[in-house]
């Protein structure tokens, strides 16, 4: 009986030593653990925001594109069929690029522009009085010194995606605007996909009931463009940048729409973020395929992982999961999926729409068609028409360029500002700081300094 008792007594004993260490390490994660924080800069003396900022109407918008490659030469074919524009520069190393685009200018009664094809025309470009817009479709790193001088020069700037891969490059932007009050716009056309529009209005209408959790994403198998040095990225830009970067360099085409249904710096912000990344496996697994096991490709040790899950967390409580993998053999996917507390819907792998009272299964095609009917945007109503006939990505492209022209040529706020380009784009870096140690929370900044509860939702000027 004793020798029991003695038993119970150690159990016991044991267990308690147990609940005491594992406390102890509880407590020890808890301190060790810390957010990464990122200081939010003063504002200078007499500088303030450019939430909803309105600039003098322009009767016609003269344009200069630097960057005339994959992007650039499809925007200028866009561009000849938006009233009130004219092609004042193009600009681009390749002179090939800007022959083509001229012959693009031809070819629809448009006099030809003014041409720049050295590496540092752009500044040249910016200091031109005769350009209202600088349209940027450079390489990713050639975003916000170009964005940043053209304000700097008085001019309106839209950038391709992301608009800046630094926190530091994103404040540029953000303060450049604030001083100069231009406007500086980050070309995100998933924002103006007509299922990604169709679900900001429902979710504006309450079809959602309170919209909880998104997700989002670019999954795109984009392996023989990185590697193609005949038509792929301009000097293979791409693949450099992913040779010595993880997390999530792409960030915004998922990000962008979702941050717009969630009302981000409009009543709400995200606040920080956990990520995660795989290994890399799919990089060199593609370049010992296509070149060889000895060839100088398949030996790079490449930093990109295949996959990269983000969490993001909002001041409100609701939250984002964002993935990026352009080297897996899969299907083209952004997710696009909203859930709230009535209804969901998601846009890939299978468009679906969901709602009370039998949410466990998707509603019949034809309820399906009919919600997004009701449920078109107004844009879509207005120019979709158009914009499928002129295209781009399903047109959504001429849709996003539409009304870029139309806000500048009226004077009004346009639909995505600098806050937006430095909140999505900013996803850059954080990602990459929250891998590169251990997934742990990275905070956010508040490109608003505050004020991202200012304005009370989303709203597009009309």
């Amino acid at each position: 009986m004793k020798n029991k008792f003695s038993s119970v007594r150690r159990a016991f004993f044991l267990l308690i030593a147990l609940l005491l260490s594992y406390s102890s390490m509880q407590n020890l994660t808890a301190q060790t653990v810390q957010m990464i924080e990122y200081p939010v800069p003063s504002r200078e003396p007499g500088q303030t925001d450019v939430l909803q900022l309105a600039c003098e109407p322009l009767d016609t918008v003269r344009i200069a594109f630097i960057g005339l490659g994959m992007r650039g030469k499809d925007a200028v074919e866009r561009y000849m069929h938006i009233d009130g524009v004219k092609v004042t520069a193009l600009c681009d190393v390749d002179f090939w690029k800007v022959d083509d685009c001229q012959k693009i200018l031809t070819k629809n009664g448009r006099p030809k522009a003014a041409r720049y094809t050295n590496a540092a025309d752009w500044k040249e470009v910016c200091r031109r009085e005769d350009v209202d817009l600088v349209y940027v479709c450079t390489h990713w790193q050639l975003h916000t010194p170009i964005a940043v001088y053209a304000m700097e020069h008085g001019k309106h700037v839209a950038l391709e995606v992301p608009a800046a891969l630094t926190v530091e490059d994103c404040w540029k932007l953000v303060n450049t605007a604030e001083k100069t009050r231009r406007h500086c716009m980050m070309l995100e056309n998933c924002c103006y996909d007509f299922f990604e529009m169709a679900t900001l209005n429902m979710a504006q209408k309450g079809f959602f009931g309170e919209v909880v959790h998104c997700e989002a994403a670019y999954i795109h198998d984009l392996r023989w463009l990185q590697f193609d040095e005949k038509d792929g990225y301009w000097d293979m830009w791409r693949l450099r940048y992913n040779t010595i970067h993880t997390g999530n360099p792409y960030p915004t085409h998922g990000l962008g729409p979702v941050c717009q249904i969630l009302n981000i710096h409009r009543g709400d912000k995200m606040d920080y973020l956990v990520s995660m990344s795989t290994n890399q496996f799919g990089m060199s697994a593609y370049a010992k395929e296509k070149f060889g096991e000895t060839h100088p490709n398949a030996k790079v040790n490449y930093k990109l992982g295949d996959m990269n899950t983000t969490l993001i967390h909002t001041a409100k409580g609701k939250t984002i999961m964002l993935q990026h993998d352009v080297t897996s053999p899969r299907p083209y996917n952004r997710i696009h999926m909203v859930s709230g507390t009535k209804a969901f819907a998601q846009k890939y792998p299978v468009t679906g729409i969901a709602m009370e009272p039998n949410a466990h299964h998707f509603v019949e095609k034809n309820i399906l068609d009919s919600l997004l009917t009701t449920y078109e945007h107004p844009f879509a109503r207005e120019i979709g028409q158009k914009a499928k006939e002129v295209g781009g990505h399903g047109g959504m492209d001429f849709i996003m360029d539409y009304r870029l022209i139309y806000c500048l040529r009226n004077g009004l706020p346009l639909d995505e500002d600098v806050y937006d380009a430095a909140e999505w784009s900013c996803i850059v870096e954080l990602s990459e700081k929250s891998v590169l140690n251990g997934s742990v929370p990275v905070r956010i900044p508040d490109f608003t300094r505050g004020a991202w509860d200012k304005l009370k939702g989303l709203q597009f000027s009309k």
